[in-house]
């Protein structure tokens, strides 16, 4: 899900009415980021690390190496649960949640028809057509645990939805639709990205043709915010069911994101990049009891700080191997820094990193590189890498890139003796295919 769609923090083209409410309860991150991925289906590492503290290049994609944020918590004598999309393997559910439920154990599919599985001692059981949507499924087992769970002993409830995910399918009967003529593109809409970023023709970037055709992303767009708020729908029945119970003031609600996706932006479908809004940036809101409420901050941190700081928040002990850092004075005191500085990865084909004002792309296997003064150019539009005055700047952002991928053992070079020619045309067989293909269901 894109930060910027949610229509309190800023799109007006959507509608997001309890996502809004959590915003005006809580502390929205402006900065909030996934540290990327080593394969393209970039949601497996961001919630291997989101669960397990760790960072992209340590993270346990399977979760059984390391002990999790959620068994610490059981641990702490919480109860703990899930229900929603675990793409993380099946083995590892049982040794981070002690009651698991409607559970969708695979990638992408078409939501109305998956099938879904109970945790039953530590294996998942058969799996069973729910005949609704899974995400109207996930809601209603979240709801019925907050229902049942014991009064007396606090829990941690982790709800993975699959939306908004492609194929962006939505029951017939929401209400909520877009009209593509009024959505406006991105305004870092490019017809087709320049140059070969080393993922050009991956499953989602063929869910539309080359070039982009502005008619096309729109009608995307209005599908993809269809989905977006038939999500925010089913978060508003948690929502309420929350507010109805015994613990509604004393809960904290944490809403985010695994990836961005571009939808159009500079010329890419998917995420499979290290643009901002493309990828790597995610929607964060925190609300609770001590949380600042209806206010903003511009602390920049990782995904996998943020079960660091419920940990700190809750009194429970982080897992030996955890290494996110806690941010839990950001909830009092939005104007605190936390990261000077974040690096990303993608594959062994883009590397990145950025500090307060300054992003720098780097793109080994073409030889190229980009340079983005984010404080003047927050959607990454002008690419000053190659003026002459920028040198330097480049120069201490490489410097500062290879620091940090030393830091978290990122053994990948920056540079390559022979890099392929930057130029990319698409084939044309896959602009053909791409023209014809629907967006059905299928393993990235």
């Amino acid at each position: 899900m894109r930060a910027d769609t949610i229509a309190a923090l800023g799109n007006p083209n959507i509608k997001t009415p309890n996502l809004d409410r959590l915003v005006r309860s809580g502390l929205a991150f402006n900065r909030a980021y996934m540290q990327g991925g080593l394969n393209a289906a970039t949601c497996i590492p961001s919630r291997a690390m989101l669960l397990s503290g760790r960072s992209l290049f340590r993270a346990d994609e399977k979760l059984l190496r390391d002990e999790t944020w959620p068994a610490a918590f059981g641990r702490a004598s919480y109860a703990t649960f899930m229900s929603g999309k675990w793409h993380n393997g099946e083995d590892s559910i049982a040794k981070s949640f002690q009651t698991a439920r409607a559970i969708f154990a695979g990638g992408m599919a078409d939501p109305m028809k998956v099938k879904l599985r109970d945790l039953s001692g530590d294996k998942l059981g058969p799996a069973q057509a729910k005949g609704k949507h899974v995400c109207a499924a996930f809601a209603d087992e979240t709801i019925r645990f907050l229902h049942e769970h014991e009064a007396a002993k606090p829990f941690f409830c982790y709800v993975p939805f699959d939306a908004p995910h492609d194929p962006h399918i939505v029951p017939e009967e929401f209400p909520i639709r877009y009209d593509p003529a009024t959505i406006p593109l991105p305004p870092n809409f490019l017809p087709q990205h320049p140059w070969d970023n080393g993922e050009m023709i991956i499953r989602d970037e063929k869910l539309l043709p080359w070039p982009r055709v502005p008619e096309k992303v729109r009608a995307y767009l209005a599908d993809y915010y269809r989905y977006v708020s038939y999500l925010d729908s089913q978060i508003g029945r948690i929502l309420d069911a929350l507010a109805a119970s015994p613990d509604a003031t004393n809960t904290i609600v944490v809403f985010s994101a695994d990836s961005g996706v571009a939808c159009g932006s500079h010329g890419l479908v998917g995420k499979q990049n290290l643009y901002e809004f493309d990828s790597i940036r995610v929607p964060l809101i925190i609300s609770g009891p001590g949380i600042v409420a209806g206010q903003r901050t511009d602390a920049m941190c990782y995904l996998f700080d943020v079960l660091p700081t419920l940990g700190k928040v809750c009194g429970v002990n982080p897992p030996s191997t955890s290494e996110g850092r806690e941010f839990a004075s950001i909830l009092k005191n939005p104007a605190q820094p936390a990261r000077s500085e974040l690096m990303f990865a993608y594959k062994n084909s883009q590397r990145a990193v950025r500090d307060e004002r300054w992003k720098l792309i780097r793109y080994p296997l073409v030889n190229k590189t980009q340079l983005f003064d984010l404080q003047n150019d927050p959607l990454e539009m002008n690419n000053l890498a190659e003026k002459p005055q920028q040198a330097a700047k480049v120069a201490e952002l490489l410097a500062l890139l290879e620091r940090e991928q030393q830091k978290f053992g990122d053994a990948a070079p920056l540079t390559i003796a022979n890099p392929k020619p930057a130029t990319w045309t698409p084939p044309a067989m896959i602009k053909t295919a791409a023209a014809q293909q629907s967006p059905a269901p299928s393993q990235p």
